[in-house]
């Protein structure tokens, strides 16, 4: 079976900041059947066009007279079940060390986390499309060294590309910078009650049925991995 992967982070800048605004950078990842891809696309065109919404839609866009498309859209992603899956990495900044672990490179840490991220939901016999959100400062090297590595995880399994595609043109891929956004909210304790992305935040947990946090390794449809840098058991 053929999958596609849709990728977008949130406050990649920590891995390196000396005045972090946050504690945790998040990398978020959409998974889907290959076969889905156009559907899925044009039931999400579908809600756009049901409110009007123009052009790019993404977390830092919600507001008050757009919310009634964003909890659409999300009660549309967790309806859509199991066929439609959201994961995603959250790394602390105090326990990254770039100097001891990274060779002080900024970009060689993040891709491991991309690395950490994907490997585990790559499994046997399928295939894979990697789509990440487009940088002028991705060192398009990164990417080859992220796709062969993601290739050797799993011998049984292929991985056809890992491919860099602007955040502003796919749908997929603003949803999943949506779904990240949310998490982050949560997470990074950011929360202000009666805004507008508090009562998408509400909604959402009200979806899950539950608090937004890190999950367990077989939670299939919002699954939040918290990497322990620290060590331990």
């Amino acid at each position: 079976m053929i999958f596609d992967v849709y990728c977008d982070e949130s406050r990649p800048d920590l891995l390196s900041s000396k005045n972090p605004q946050a504690k945790y950078m998040l990398i978020g990842s959409l998974w889907l059947a290959h076969e889905k891809r156009d559907d899925f696309k044009k039931e999400i065109h579908a809600i756009r066009n049901k409110h009007s919404i123009g052009g790019e839609f993404k977390w830092q866009k919600v507001s008050p007279s757009k919310l009634s498309f964003y909890k659409e859209l999300i009660a549309w992603f967790y309806n859509v079940g199991p066929i439609l899956r959201y994961r995603c990495i959250v790394v602390e900044h105090e326990q990254v060390n770039l100097k001891i672990y990274h060779n002080s490179d900024q970009e060689l840490g993040f891709y491991k986390f991309y690395y950490q991220l994907l490997k585990h939901w790559i499994y046997d016999c399928n295939e894979y499309n990697v789509f990440v959100d487009c940088k002028t400062t991705r060192n398009r090297d990164s990417l080859i060294d992220l796709h062969r590595c993601l290739s050797l995880s799993n011998l049984s399994s292929k991985v056809n590309r890992v491919q860099a595609i602007p955040s502003r043109e796919p749908v997929l891929m603003q949803l999943t910078d949506v779904l990240t956004g949310i998490a982050s909210y949560r997470l990074n304790e950011k929360t202000r009650p009666n805004s507008a992305k508090f009562e998408l935040l509400c909604e959402m947990e009200k979806l899950l049925g539950h608090q937004i946090k890190p999950t367990s390794k077989n939670e299939q449809k919002y699954n939040i991995f918290k990497i322990n840098l620290s060590g331990g058991w």
